[in-house]
């Protein structure tokens, strides 16, 4: 798929901090008022509060069998996140949206913050010594009764089992989320239940991660020198089984400095202040609730370079619960207006974790409003649900914010890709139309980056990176990969058309003119500069560009680099007649002059200028499924579009095992488009049986074998193949029109788009079978 460039210094727009700063705001309402509302939940002996079962269609669960393949979840609310653990109990790395370390010589990365969720438990000195928690290894004897839930619609993370160290056993029950109502809040619960009396002693700790060592040059280094390097540390660029990634050697997360760490006993509070390694500051406090009866005397402070705790010891009785909590608050200086989080988390412990826990499970009720049903296919609504609580909990509403490929992790270093607008966009523009709308926001303030770029490639307009920095949006590929930023420039093509597919959704005029038209203008005076005119063929083309099937590194008229550049082009001047602005008289012409490949004796179009020699062992196969992406969706007669599809195919992979998970969607709604229903189900399909999805918890990777995680690119597509290519369903200038007959496997009964938002309406969209079997679309609004 890609690559990854070269460090540059702090220098995030002032228009990302906006809406950060006002969530910001509404976190401290929220602990306000409830700190007047709720006291700490006291008593040294409490009940473990009853919940209800999750829903089987949200709930994602691992047992003891899982423990040798456990991939980890992910908890997160767009600002924050965190992986989960199997003890629940562990410090995990956390990460905070456009919090990016600046090393020399590097490319940015995500810095990793101090972790929060870990609370360490002892059940006290024995003649063989003392064992705790967190260091015990799994095994069916220590952990009895097993069980850690992921529940997607309520976004927590719960997990119970008996705990047992030599011959005293432990009932224990963990609950973590990440706030959704309040986002710079998370909050961690554990509750004991001894079955002994005796002395315990409990650890809660914010882990300080040292430094990541080796690190790799990788704004200088070639390609030979970098592997040089990873093999002469004794690393390999390969996946170990079952959740390190390729590539882990390379996509380590950045540092977070610790400039001062201090553990307050008698206030209960942890509180750190650091900054990313040539970045922005951050801080991080954490506030501990103890139950009733335990004294400032009974609590001891711990520091060293690596981790920051507040230790006690406690007596316990046996058959008795007892409730610890920590409440965590973040901040760095691209949020906005300076926030005091020592405060921010005291006031969330006063308020108590569940009213915490309410705001938060309502706020993601009111997320699942809109949803996609299907009836009949219990394990597609699952993964229907997975792949949506993953966009949801790393996406965040009315900023400017990217979205990562692989969500608030390293992978891919943090960085915006094409997959932001083109794959990860269109799967939430119609059912959370807020949380899309932060994507293209994000192009418009970062426009002046790339126009810095453009400027720097002797072009005009603005020329946006391969991979963005998420917060200035600074071009950041790899040195190795350079030739990827400097020509798979598609992606300034697919910036556009998101804008305008975003115009086309709401019908903001006032977004259009205010926001969107500089960014397309923009795009179109870049590829006015970057065309080349053949005046003996009469044509324009484009042409030294890295195509979409990147082992083909300077070719001529990429198909799909073309086809989006005509559009992008064509809508820069519908755009300008939508606002009453004068557009350019060559973009239209240049769109409809622009060359696209064409075998006239197949009537089909070519990938890209002939004859180029195939790469036979790296090849990946024909890209002209691409052109049926629903917000590309490049015009073309039928029998063109059919022709396009059979050549395709003839050398794709089989659809239970494509090389990378991004071609199932766009595969599947080709054959859609074209009537092979059969071709388009067995794509869909394929999402379950290719080894991409891993237990326990749904998490999509890039291939089977890359372990590279948190894949939202597929998760995007697997959505749009369900919201636009079973429903046939494209956003034209009048609305969502049918493209083609909708899509229905046999073994469902119904599926449902709950909750569409367009152009201020509200609707739910149903595709099933009518009496006499044929499968139908209908539109209801609500």
């Amino acid at each position: 798929m890609r690559s990854q460039a070269r460090g540059t210094k702090k220098a995030a727009a002032p228009s990302l901090v906006t809406a950060a700063g006002q969530a910001m705001a509404a976190a401290w309402a929220l602990v306000s008022s409830a700190a007047l509302a709720l006291s700490a939940a006291p008593a040294a002996a409490v009940e473990v509060p009853g919940r209800d079962a999750p829903d089987a269609a949200f709930a994602l669960s691992a047992d003891a069998s899982n423990w040798t393949d456990y991939f980890p979840g992910l908890l997160a609310n767009g600002y924050v996140s965190t992986l989960t653990a199997p003890r629940g109990t562990e410090g995990t790395p956390g990460y905070l949206v456009g919090f990016m370390d600046y090393a020399q010589g590097d490319i940015s990365r995500p810095a990793a913050i101090p972790g929060w969720l870990q609370i360490d438990y002892s059940t006290g000195r024995t003649p063989t010594g003392q064992s705790w928690l967190n260091k015990a290894p799994l095994s069916a004897s220590r952990f009895a009764d097993y069980r850690q839930t992921l529940d997607l619609a309520r976004a927590t993370l719960t997990t119970h089992y008996r705990y047992t160290e030599g011959t005293r056993r432990t009932v224990i029950e963990v609950r973590s989320f990440v706030s959704e109502a309040a986002p710079h809040l998370a909050a961690t619960e554990l509750v004991l239940t001894p079955e002994f009396d005796g002395v315990i002693e409990l650890s809660f700790a914010q882990d300080l991660w040292a430094p990541h060592a080796p690190r790799f040059a990788l704004g200088r280094l070639t390609g030979a020198q970098m592997e040089e390097e990873v093999a002469a540390n004794g690393l390999a660029l390969t996946a170990t089984p079952p959740a390190t990634p390729d590539r882990a050697a390379i996509w380590y997360a950045g540092t977070t400095n610790v400039d001062s760490a201090d553990a307050d006993v008698r206030d209960r509070i942890l509180m750190i202040r650091g900054h990313a390694e040539g970045g922005p500051s951050m801080t991080e406090s954490a506030a501990i609730e103890l139950p009733e009866g335990i004294s400032p005397e009974d609590i001891r402070a711990y520091q060293s370079r690596f981790r920051l705790a507040l230790n006690l010891s406690m007596p316990v009785q046996k058959g008795k619960s007892y409730r610890f909590a920590k409440f965590v608050a973040f901040a760095h200086e691209a949020w906005g207006d300076p926030v005091d989080v020592r405060e921010l988390a005291r006031a969330a412990r006063e308020g108590g974790f569940e009213r915490l826990l309410e705001a938060h499970e309502t706020a993601w009720k009111a997320l699942w409003r809109s949803d996609i049903r299907i009836d009949g296919d219990a394990a597609a609504q699952l993964l229907v649900h997975s792949d949506l609580y993953y966009l949801l909990a790393n996406s965040t509403a009315d900023t400017s914010w990217p979205m990562g490929a692989c969500a608030m992790t390293p992978g891919y270093t943090g960085h915006a890709f094409w997959d932001s607008d083109s794959w990860i966009f269109p799967a939430l523009l119609l059912l959370h139309p807020e949380r899309a709308k932060s994507l293209v926001s994000f192009r418009g303030a970062t426009l002046p980056a790339a126009e810095v770029r453009a400027k720097a490639h002797d072009l005009e307009g603005g020329m946006y990176p391969w991979e963005a920095d998420p917060s200035n949006g600074t071009e950041q590929t790899p040195h190795f990969a350079g030739i990827l930023g400097d020509r798979e420039i598609h992606v300034d093509a697919d910036v556009a058309i998101a804008q305008w597919q975003y115009y086309l959704a709401t019908g903001d005029r006032d977004w259009l003119r205010r926001s969107g038209w500089p960014v397309l203008r923009a795009v179109a005076r870049f590829w006015t500069s970057r065309v080349h005119y053949d005046a003996k063929r009469r044509r324009y083309e484009i042409l030294h560009v890295t195509s979409v099937r990147e082992e083909y590194s300077d070719v001529s008229n990429d198909m799909f680099t073309n086809a989006s550049a005509a559009k992008a082009l064509r809508i820069a001047a519908d755009a300008a007649d939508v606002i009453g602005e004068r557009p350019d008289p060559r973009w239209r012409q240049i769109a409809e002059h622009l060359y696209l490949p064409f075998d006239t004796a197949g009537q089909h179009h070519l990938d890209f200028d002939p004859p180029t020699p195939a790469e036979q062992e790296t090849d990946p196969g024909s890209t002209l499924t691409l052109l049926n992406l629903p917000s590309l969706d490049a015009p073309m007669s039928a029998r063109v579009r059919a022709n396009d599809h059979r050549y395709a195919m003839e050398d794709a992979r089989d659809a239970s095992a494509p090389g990378n998970s991004m071609g199932f969607a766009p595969n599947s709604i080709a054959a859609a488009a074209v009537g092979e229903t059969a071709a388009a189900i067995a794509w869909f399909r394929g999402n379950f049986t290719s080894g991409m999805i891993k237990p326990p918890f749904n998490v999509r990777t890039e291939t089977p074998g890359n372990n590279t995680g948190y894949f939202l690119t597929a998760s995007g597509g697997f959505i749009q193949n369900l919201v636009f290519g079973f429903t046939g369903l494209r956003l034209e200038a009048d609305g969502l029109d049918a493209a083609y007959a909708p899509v229905l496997p046999r073994d469902w009964t119904s599926l449902t788009l709950v909750n569409v938002a367009l152009r201020g309406m509200h609707y739910d969209i149903r595709v099933a079978r009518d009496a006499g079997g044929t499968v139908v679309l209908a539109r209801t609004l609500r």
